[in-house]
């Protein structure tokens, strides 16, 4: 299977498109995904234990936002707790972060063919990063179980680690239980790459143009910067209440007989606006923001990079 990069803008939302194959594409992701989550992580934790929160703190039970969470799990649990389960995102990083890319960038030119277009535009754009993320999808959901039942502070003690949490979830609650939120992370992932995706494209068509510019390299990192961070915060903004509902979902153990309060995404958003309004759909969102408006500029900066020196042995 071959893939494309953009001549002009390093693979993603490109105007100019040549051959580059589809394996170098995945490595790119790869090595773009780990970056990521080795420097972002920590706010992962935090964003989970805000949205598994019901209500508001109080009496000094829960936390009152970022800062007060990332000073209570460090003051009471220690420094360590803020890595808690990053094994499961990072084994969950390779295959995500490539399949992301790799299928976007795939997308593109398929629908360009489909819909007779003979360059990307917005509302292609749209439809192919919210494609990668339906595929992105199959390969994350059990990853993110994982992920949640060992950040969630309710349920961590159950598990000594992966391995443990991954055998238990087996044989208590079946194998298909590791598929567990996999409508909501389906609609999460959607939403996500149809705004990050999307936004880079309408934001680096905005920016100059770094073959025009004196210093083309660093016009590059400047443009690929600004339009992942703009573009991880429109993604975040949209899918956050999806987010919210997909932890509230995976973190509690399905057991036989019993109804889940939460179980599909749409009805369990409409639980969640009516028990605790709807400023609750948004728990979390600064940690988010300040993991994926950063964290979407480090995605793409790596990845094009990585895709560019890659290109030169293709």
């Amino acid at each position: 299977m071959n893939s494309t990069k953009s001549e002009k803008n390093g693979g993603v939302g490109g105007d100019k498109l040549v051959v580059l194959p589809f394996r170098y594409q995945f490595a790119a992701g790869a090595v773009a995904g780990i970056s990521e989550i080795l420097v972002m992580y920590p706010l992962d934790v935090v964003k989970t234990r805000i949205q598994l929160q019901h209500g508001v703190a109080k009496d000094g039970q829960g936390y009152n936002g970022v800062l007060d969470c990332f000073r209570k799990i460090i003051r009471n649990e220690g420094a360590s707790r803020l890595y808690r389960g990053i094994t499961a995102p990072i084994l969950m990083e390779v295959p995500k972060r490539a399949i992301k890319f790799s299928t976007n960038d795939s997308f593109g030119p398929y629908y360009q063919r489909l819909f007779h277009a003979p360059v990307l535009t917005q509302p292609l754009a749209v439809l192919t990063g919210a494609s990668a993320g339906a595929v992105e999808s199959l390969v994350v959901v059990p990853f993110e179980l994982l992920k949640i039942r060992l950040q969630d502070k309710t349920s961590a003690s159950r598990y000594t680690g992966l391995v443990d949490c991954f055998t238990k979830v087996i044989r208590q609650e079946g194998p298909l239980a590791l598929y567990n939120g996999f409508e909501a992370t389906l609609w999460r992932h959607i939403v996500w790459n149809a705004g990050y995706f999307g936004c880079i494209f309408q934001v680096r068509a905005q920016l100059p143009k770094p073959e025009k510019s004196a210093n083309p390299k660093m016009q590059k990192t400047a443009n690929d910067l600004a339009a992942g961070f703009v573009g991880g915060i429109v993604g975040t903004t949209f899918n956050t209440p999806l987010d919210v509902v997909k932890s509230r979902i995976q973190s509690v153990a399905k057991v036989e007989g019993v109804r889940p309060k939460y179980a599909w995404a749409w009805p369990s958003l409409a639980i969640v606006a009516r028990e605790e309004g709807l400023r609750a759909l948004y728990k979390g969102y600064l940690a988010k923001i300040l993991r994926f408006g950063p964290g979407g500029g480090v995605l793409l900066v790596v990845y094009s990079a990585v895709v560019d020196m890659l290109a030169k042995v293709a």
